[in-house]
Parts: structure tokens; C-alpha cells; sequence
């Protein structure tokens, strides 16, 4: 493919995306911005990593051309495993899935030896130090997608395993040292093979794209083949134009749940160009960054940053459980417009709230002025208070006519602690008992957008009268 035609990914170095203490640089404010772009509209990026650690991927993945080149023909019966049949948090070694036409050699600290146990099979070279390397690269990519969130330092530390690991424990996250379609390897005869003009022939999968559950996944492979589904529905090649100190990252199925549908997944693909001409296969380094399988993935961070989380994402999911789920990928790719750090709720969930609200007839009798009192009330206990909590922030409030002229300026008393904790533009920082009705709604929709439409609330329902005085204590 022509250099014109290839995705304008964002590139991004990893030394730019590395927090310091106090104030953000420029050059990080500006990295974390391509990112972030890249991956709402790509679903991917590239990283460019030092001359050092580059030089040991290309290093590695030599290794393991050579690792998969001397394997025999087709694994023995015990070797072969397709991705239902493996438990996804104690995959180790060597292993062949005959459907996907791919073999691995999966890295996990703390199962995996580190010395060669079998000396007539020695495993590629260099897998601990890939494995520090990429790790680490994985980790600043989360932080800096956590700033762009608006997110505290580290968010996401919690579902991570231990740096290092403690004693006894087997890590999460996994380096897979992987080939497609070694000719020797017979497991062609389950995909599909299409002849180009070229008179070359392209293998891929007839099996449904895969989805990466991972929360962020780097990829260095030796030849070009890695395509991904971008926002508009198309497929495009990520790796066609990667230099030799860059590489793939792209985020998965876990970072999409824990962000609340905020960071869209990839959708993933192989093709292989000429595989009978290749005595190699194409051979490929990717890291996964897993969560811990006994932690959850909730949403309290969004929450705590003041993001609206929708139905589907209010209840915490074990992460084992979620591991084990399916995720129809015409489920998280149904937006239409354009890329942005948002997801709209499903219909259903969306209607089930309707019917939630509607059938809840102790609310629904109530007059509309209480009820705006008591949403006001509960919305400030589980929200924005959980919000100031997170960030150390003391709320108090002002008195109504005076904050009537601080929400015109920047430097007024309270504006800091407007803008830490997302409070909405023109709305007086007043304890929201005591905010007009329309000023609740306001309110209301700040904090958990949609508000109106679940409560089936209008503001046609208030009556002239209360639009604009105090409700009464």
C-alpha cells in the first residue's frame, strides 16, 4: 500500500508520555492529546520507543523466528488449544490454535520458568527483559489516557498486579511470542485464501474478528498484517508504516468496561500477504496488560471524575466473570456521530430505566418541586461528594445572590473548586437544596446525563411559580 493511502495513526514518543511531579509539560499535554485522538478515532496508535529497547524487540522477535522455524510440523495433541478451551489467566509455554493458523509461546511471570528446563527445546530469547520493557510502556499509556480523562494519578492501580510481583504471585498480564502461518504449520486448511492482482495470495481468519480483553495491548510483529476497525466501520492496516523503534498499541474489552465505555475496544484482524512463499510465518511480540483475576472493573473512577456512567456499567462485574463473557461486537461500535470521549446508552438499558422510574409510584406521586429536591439531595451524597472525597476537596457551599456574580469570574471564591469537581457552567455553587428548580435540573443533568429523560421530568411539570424562588425547607 502506497505511503498516501496509509491511516494517519497518531505517533507518539513513549519517553513524552511519562508523568513528572508538579505541572504537565507541553510536550505531554500535546503526546497524551494524539494519543488519545488516535485512539477515538483508530482504536489505535504507535509508539516510538528508545534506540535501546527497540533494538532488543527487533532482537526478540529474530528469536522467535527462530523458536517457531525449528518446532515440528504440527504440535502434538496435548499442544493444541483453541481460546474457549484455555483459562486466560494461566496460559504458559508453548501452545497451537489449528482455527486461528497460529502457534504461541505465552511469557507469564511467576508460571513460566525463566531457565530452560528441556534442553532440546529452548524457548525464545530475552522474554524477561520484553516483558519489563513492554509492561512499563503499557502502564505509562494507561496513566496518560487516565489524564486525559481527567482521572487521579495511577487510576487504575488497584485492578493491576504488584510491581514487582510478591512472593507466590503468577502475573495477570502476559508477553505471547506468537506466529501466523508457518507454511510447515497445517492448520491453512481452516481459512480462506484470496488471490490479488499481484498474483500474491492473502490469508485470513473465517472466524469472527476477535476482541482483545486486555486493557492496553502493544504488538511489534516483523511483517505487516495487523488491521484494525476504525470508527467508521473500515478496516485499516495500523503496521505498514512502523519504523524500527515503533510499535502497535491498541486498547481492549477491559479498558472499555472500566472507562464506561469512554475508550472505545479494538476490533482486530490478521492477513498474512503470499503465506506459501514465507518459510517464517509472520511472527509477532504482543504484551497484554491484564487486570488481577480476583479484582472487579467498576466504574468508581469515572464516577469520582465526574463522568456519567450509563446503565450498563453501574454494577462492578468480577473480572474473571467478565473474562469469560461474550461481547458481540455490534454491541460497542453502534455510534454514528463523530469520535468523541462519550458513548450513548444502549436502547434497552435505556428503556428499562424508563419503565424503572415509571413503575416506582411512591416517586411518581410526588409533586415535581419535592422531587427535584430529593434527586438534588441523593445526586450530591453519591456523586459529587464521592468526587470531592477523591480529590481532597472541602465543599462549601456560597449563599445564592452572592454566587450570582461569581459564576461570571474566574477568580471568585469558589471557581477552583467548580471547575475540580465538574460543577455545570451558570449553575450558582449553592447547596443544591436550595437551587431554583430549573437550576436543579441543571444540576441534575450535570451529573448524571439523561436525568431528565429517565425521571420523566419536564420542566413543563414545574409550576410557573416555583421556576424561579426557593423551594421551600
Amino acid at each position: 500500500m502506497a505511503g498516501d493511502d496509509l491511516p494517519p495513526l497518531g505517533r507518539v514518543k513513549l519517553s513524552d508520555l511519562i508523568a513528572s511531579e508538579g505541572l504537565p509539560s507541553e510536550a505531554y499535554k500535546l503526546s497524551v492529546s494524539t494519543l488519545c485522538q488516535s485512539l477515538a478515532q483508530f482504536s489505535a496508535a504507535i509508539v516510538q520507543f528508545s534506540t535501546g529497547d527497540g533494538a532488543l524487540l527487533r532482537s526478540g522477535l529474530e528469536s522467535a523466528r527462530l523458536y517457531f522455524h525449528q518446532r515440528p510440523s504440527y504440535p502434538g495433541v496435548d499442544m493444541i488449544h483453541t481460546s474457549e478451551s484455555r483459562e486466560w489467566c494461566r496460559t504458559s509455554g508453548y501452545f497451537a490454535d489449528p482455527e486461528l493458523g497460529q502457534e504461541t509461546y505465552d511469557y507469564r511471570p511467576g508460571l513460566t520458568p525463566t531457565e530452560t528446563v528441556n534442553e532440546m527445546e529452548i524457548p525464545p530469547a530475552g522474554l524477561v527483559d520484553i516483558f519489563a520493557i513492554l509492561g512499563k510502556a503499557a502502564r505509562d499509556v494507561l496513566d496518560a489516557i487516565g489524564f486525559s480523562l481527567n482521572l487521579r494519578s495511577s487510576p487504575f492501580s488497584e485492578i493491576l498486579d504488584n510491581v514487582p510481583l510478591r512472593n507466590r504471585e503468577i502475573s495477570s498480564s502476559v508477553l505471547s511470542v506468537s506466529c501466523h502461518a508457518r507454511p510447515p504449520f497445517h492448520g491453512a486448511q481452516h481459512h480462506s485464501l484470496a488471490s490479488h492482482d499481484d498474483g500474491h495470495l492473502t490469508m485470513f481468519s473465517e472466524l469472527d474478528h476477535p476482541n482483545d480483553k486486555s486493557l492496553i495491548s502493544i504488538v511489534k510483529s516483523d511483517k505487516v498484517g495487523l488491521h484494525i476497525r476504525d470508527f467508521h466501520g473500515h478496516w485499516v492496516p495500523v503496521d505498514a508504516d512502523l519504523g524500527p523503534l515503533e510499535a502497535v498499541i491498541y486498547p481492549g474489552l477491559a479498558l472499555y468496561q472500566a472507562t464506561a465505555g469512554y475508550i472505545n475496544p479494538a476490533v482486530q484482524r490478521i492477513e498474512v500477504s503470499d503465506p506459501q512463499g514465507n518459510a517464517y510465518g509472520r511472527c509477532s511480540l504482543v504484551f497484554k496488560l491484564m487486570p488481577k483475576s480476583m479484582a472487579s472493573l467498576n466504574c468508581s473512577e469515572m464516577r469520582a471524575a465526574g463522568h456519567g456512567v450509563e446503565a450498563q456499567f453501574q454494577l462492578p462485574i468480577p473480572v474473571d466473570d467478565f473474562m469469560q463473557k461474550s461481547h458481540p461486537t455490534d454491541q460497542l461500535f453502534s455510534r454514528q456521530s463523530a469520535p468523541s470521549f462519550s458513548f450513548p446508552v444502549q436502547d434497552g438499558s435505556m428503556k428499562s430505566m424508563i419503565r424503572r422510574r415509571k413503575n416506582n409510584s411512591k416517586c411518581k406521586s410526588l409533586p415535581p418541586s419535592k422531587r427535584l429536591r430529593l434527586e438534588a439531595q441523593r445526586v450530591l451524597k453519591e456523586r459529587v461528594q464521592e468526587i470531592a472525597d477523591k480529590k481532597g476537596i472541602k465543599l462549601r457551599f456560597c449563599g445564592l445572590k452572592e454566587c450570582e456574580n461569581h459564576i461570571h469570574s474566574l477568580d471568585s471564591p469558589c471557581a477552583h473548586v467548580r471547575m475540580e469537581i465538574g460543577w455545570p457552567p451558570g449553575v450558582p455553587f449553592v447547596h443544591p437544596h436550595d437551587l431554583p428548580n430549573k437550576a436543579k435540573i441543571g444540576f441534575l443533568e450535570a451529573y448524571e446525563p439523561g436525568w431528565s429523560i429517565t425521571n420523566d421530568m419536564e420542566l413543563s411539570l414545574i409550576e410557573p411559580g416555583h421556576s424561579g424562588q426557593h423551594t421551600t425547607h
